[in-house]
């Protein structure tokens, strides 16, 4: 059944008519055809005209619908011949920071992402997305090999910000985002991420210093969540909504203000109504992006990454 969230309650209604009137048909006594079917082209259209009109609060929603696809998806849909590379040979290994090689049409890539988890123990397994610093040395580990063998490298990125646990701050959080973030940077392969859900704080970051940055068109990418920033600023988590419009958190706004290089349409009703399309449109993308640096020498690939990074904030 359909997980519908709060502003979609008028499409919930009328998918519950249109389920109603095919219990009613299913036994034939009744036909109900045009009925339903004039119900459904109703439900599209609202649908259509409920997520052109969207606020970036409600966009993080969308971002964190149970049901959106996550890294696991995505291998599965649009990546081939993935095989994981685990451990980041100095404390152990974090499953909330996947990565390993792997084809996109045949390229041979480098595959580095976030993975939630899709039900109650692969969350916790997967720690809700939320890496720790053994997750994101990892990643550079996984860097590190790409660039000595010159693998281009390709990052999901979806997590609401690194682990913020006592243990993680004891083994070196900060310094393992801020040695991820440099290798990033350092890259002399090319470099292409996606802000496919959330994308939180340095924990985003870490992952995302691409020189082409892509976004799903209902993801967010934010320095700090809308709850956190409302917190600090008006002193409660009600004002979360206020916080993700003045934060501008959505695609639309980071393409404007040239901190993301791409927006990549998702189905009506977000990626997680129909994960295979979304999954399509981002290999179309990526490939795209991927080709297009192929024909970069690697000093220019550096030289974009560092100058994209130092104009963000200019005014």
């Amino acid at each position: 059944m359909a997980s519908y969230l709060e502003f979609e309650k008028p499409v919930a209604a009328l998918d519950a008519r249109i389920a109603e009137l095919r219990a009613t048909a299913s036994d034939g006594a009744i036909d109900l055809a045009s009925d339903i079917a004039r119900l459904e082209q109703k439900s599209a259209r609202l649908l259509t005209a409920t997520y052109r009109a969207l606020s970036p609060w409600q966009k993080t929603q969308v971002a964190r619908h149970p049901s959106r696809p996550h890294f696991t998806d995505y291998v599965a849909n649009i990546f081939s011949d993935f095989i994981p590379l685990g451990g980041d040979r100095h404390y152990g290994e974090d499953q909330a920071i996947v990565g390993g090689l792997a084809r996109l049409d045949g390229r041979r890539v480098m595959l580095i992402g976030h993975e939630k988890g899709h039900d109650t123990a692969s969350r916790i397994r997967h720690n809700f997305g939320m890496g720790k610093p053994e997750g994101y040395r990892k990643a550079i580990r996984l860097m590190a090999m790409a660039g000595r063998f010159g693998i281009p490298v390709v990052t999901l990125v979806d997590t609401s910000g690194a682990f913020p646990g006592v243990e993680a701050e004891e083994r070196g959080q900060a310094e393992a985002i801020a040695r991820s973030t440099e290798a990033c940077l350092a890259l002399p392969v090319p470099m292409v991420a996606a802000i496919v859900g959330e994308g939180g704080s340095g924990g985003a970051v870490a992952l995302a210093s691409a020189e082409r940055v892509l976004m799903f068109e209902h993801a967010v990418y934010s320095v700090i969540s809308p709850e956190g920033c409302a917190s600090i600023l008006w002193r409660t988590a009600e004002k979360a909504a206020d916080a993700a419009e003045a934060m501008k958190v959505t695609a639309q706004d980071l393409l404007a203000l040239k901190i993301i290089d791409r927006i990549v349409p998702e189905p009506a009703g977000g990626a997680h109504r129909d994960p295979a399309a979304a999954a399509a449109a981002l290999g179309a993308a990526l490939g795209e992006e991927l080709d297009a640096l192929a024909k970069l020498p690697s000093g220019e690939l550096q030289e974009r990454r560092a100058e994209r990074f130092l104009r963000i904030g200019e005014v």
